[in-house]
């Protein structure tokens, strides 16, 4: 059964009692199929391995998911080989079939989407609006690809002539093979794009999901297999990072690599991947997203905005909105309203209805989060939050609480590094100007927002933002809540390597290469 309204991250109307319902029994059906032995997928067929780890709940680590295959080189090569095979068959496919197939794949997921979401629930810790958003988003993904290959005639496209009898065309064809490394904090959506646009282009596939989110990839491939992708099209990999994902980096084989991550590993995996020989890549590697409050700012709609994208996914969002330079003379009554609306969100297990934060995703962005806290309370002023939750029904679980600290040098790491936890930093600035500069001086720039009724400031603003995405008086999010078709999505400076959105008019080119032919008669 499909949802029956689309939900967005943006989305400011709470889920209908259908929604709800749907829900419900979507969990009740996961929660049937939980503690099995997963296997990887190579070549359409379902390999075991001797190795395997578990795959727990972070609101409680005590619940295992599933155990799955612990992957190693071989297998990495194995499926490699696997995707070249099947890639001689797909990219041969009549690309109004791939089409087809593609979008098939997006409807197949709107049916599927409250079991998707429950077990994003359950796996990665987002709550109902999080996860329903996310596998709309993914569905959405392979119906916008799909639709770009259709108005592009399949990226063929004829050319002049220098004499009567020849004929001449542009065409973009595949690579061959691309490796997909994504994330666990939209362990569907991610990967669901990543693998549309090299799919929809004729390429083929080798998945390597997040450790902390292989059960949300294993159905994805599920749904692109139940969609009728030939074997090996796609093929799954889990295991660790520095075993199975810089094996697949490694790999001379493997034609084109596309990354979401951390800009750490983004930037090692881009000197390892072309270490020998060119190739492309398209990294999507964070940010540190600020949202600009003037003196002629709507307050409803900047509380509201900061609050959602601060703290939705329990801040694990690239797009996160981590700093705030407001001007001084209202920073007093947002800050006390922030702080207000902060007060009201509800921290637990987010398959609860009226969670809005759920757990952190691992032990790791716990100890980010204390370290964060620690040095809030050093050079600033923790203003709410800062908790570590340990007691109760957050005794087995990463639970903290969304924090907002103030009164830090502008030049502070907390207003520098990416965190991807629940802390918001917010100082005072003097004017537009000021906030503009700060906003800039940044070696990212992924997202930002800005909140003004004066047109003249909204323009300045578009004009001067060094970021790839920018909002405007965005309540449903300052900095986030991009959509495919209607927010491009993607970063400048070290935020990004390509300069072409996710979700964007551009972004299927990145997959193809071009041929010119010439032929005379």
């Amino acid at each position: 059964m499909a949802t029956p309204v689309k939900i967005t991250y943006a989305s400011l109307a709470s889920p209908g009692e259908d929604v709800h319902r749907g829900y419900e029994r979507g969990l009740e059906n996961v929660r049937g199929a939980l503690g099995q032995v997963h296997p990887l997928l190579i070549g359409g067929k379902r390999r075991e391995s001797p190795r395997t780890f578990p795959d727990t709940n972070p609101a409680d680590t005590r619940q295992v998911l599933g155990h799955f295959a612990l992957g190693g080189p071989q297998d990495v090569a194995d499926a490699v080989t696997a995707a070249q095979h099947a890639f001689t068959e797909w990219s041969r496919v009549p690309w109004l079939e791939r089409v087809a197939l593609v979008r098939r794949a997006g409807d197949l997921l709107s049916e599927r989407a409250f079991e998707f979401a429950a077990l994003m629930g359950l796996e990665a810790g987002k709550t109902r609006f999080e996860a329903l958003g996310d596998v709309s988003e993914a569905a959405d993904f392979f119906r916008y690809y799909a639709q770009q290959m259709e108005e592009a005639g399949g990226f063929d496209l004829s050319l002049g002539r220098l004499s009567p009898n020849e004929e001449t065309r542009s065409l973009l064809r595949p690579y061959g093979v691309w490796a997909v490394i994504s994330p666990f904090n939209f362990p569907v959506a991610l990967a669901a794009g990543m693998c549309a646009g090299a799919l929809v282009a004729g390429n083929t596939v080798v998945l390597k999901p997040s450790s902390d989110t292989p059960y949300s990839a294993l159905r994805l491939v599920e749904v692109l297999e139940a969609a009728g992708l030939p074997p090996g099209a796609v093929n799954l990999i889990t295991g660790s990072g520095d075993e199975v994902g810089m094996a697949l980096v490694d790999s001379p084989d493997v034609a084109g690599l596309i990354f979401t991550g951390s800009r750490e590993v983004g930037e090692r995996i881009a000197r390892r991947f072309n270490a020998s020989r060119l190739r492309p890549y398209i990294l999507e590697m964070g940010g540190k997203n600020p949202a600009l409050v003037t003196a002629r700012a709507d307050l409803d709609k900047a509380v509201e905005g900061i609050a959602r994208s601060a703290f939705g996914n329990s801040g694990q969002k690239c797009s996160a909105c981590s700093r705030v330079y407001v001007d001084r003379g209202v920073s007093r009554e947002f800050l006390e309203r922030l702080t207000e609306k902060t007060r009201s969100f509800r921290v637990g297990n987010p398959v609860e209805r009226d969670v809005f934060l759920g757990p952190l995703i691992n032990s790791r962005a716990v100890g980010t989060y204390e370290a964060a806290v620690a040095e809030g309370r050093r050079d600033g002023r923790i203003v709410i939050g800062g908790e570590v939750l340990r007691e109760g029904a957050h005794a087995h679980g990463h639970f903290v609480t969304p924090t907002i600290v103030d009164r830090l040098p502008l030049d502070h790491r907390l207003l520098r590094d990416e965190l991807f936890v629940p802390l918001v930093a917010v100082v005072e600035v003097g004017s537009l100007e000021e906030a503009l500069t700060w906003a800039n001086r940044s070696e990212f720039g992924l997202t930002a927002g800005i909140f003004s009724e004066d047109p003249g400031e909204v323009r300045a603003f578009f004009d001067r933002i060094e970021a790839g995405v920018a909002y405007a008086n965005r309540r449903g999010g300052a900095t986030t809540g991009a959509w495919p078709g209607v927010n491009s999505f993607g970063g400048w400076k070290a935020s990004g390597s390509s300069g072409k959105g996710a979700g964007g008019p551009y972004y299927v080119q990145q997959f193809l290469r071009e041929q010119s032919q010439t032929w005379v008669k």
